[in-house]
């Protein structure tokens, strides 16, 4: 689904990315949190997403996760999957969002970002290309370029970098 640009334009913002940044909770995974009788946190992530993340950095994209919340067991999937710049535990994720383009030297047009609700925002009207899952909250889906088809952690992130893939082979 497109939302607020038409597919040339889209075409046209993924094909300048260097960068995909990336929320964990309702971009990763559901948006729900498994708790243990322990008080011990369980998330599911779709191996698809992990997939698409493995291929942008395949085709020169770096892919980097902001997150408000702090996971040992995110931390670990996102290292074993390659990941250089994992900024987990900080709501407020502007300042983290600078040092990694920065430390890139990217501008904010060769950045995307997916992201799912409200903290994301400031990212999400930053970027050349903000994208959300289709599940997003309604503020974060009308500050975007690209809504997937995808439901957070069911394949919106492999949606999104199958479309940066494509606009840069397509520039290439």
């Amino acid at each position: 689904m497109i939302q607020a640009s038409d597919s040339t334009d889209i075409q046209a913002r993924a094909a300048k990315i260097r960068c995909l940044f990336l929320d964990i909770d309702g971009v990763m995974t559901d948006c729900k949190l498994y708790l243990t009788p322990e008080g011990e946190e369980l998330k599911a992530v779709n191996v698809r997403d992990g997939w698409g993340m493995k291929a942008l950095m395949r085709h020169g994209v770096e892919v980097a996760v902001i997150s408000g919340r702090p996971s040992v067991a995110m931390q670990k999937r996102l290292e074993s999957l390659g990941l250089r710049h994992i900024v987990l535990d900080t709501e407020v994720k502007l300042p983290a969002y600078e040092r990694i383009r920065d430390a890139l030297g990217l501008r904010d047009e060769q950045c995307a970002m997916m992201g799912d609700d409200v903290p994301d925002l400031p990212l999400l009207q930053r970027v050349g290309l903000a994208m959300c899952p289709a599940d997003a909250h309604s503020k974060a889906r009308s500050a975007v370029h690209f809504i997937s088809a995808c439901r957070g952690g069911d394949g919106a992130i492999r949606e999104a970098a199958d479309l940066i893939v494509a606009a840069r082979e397509v520039a290439a």
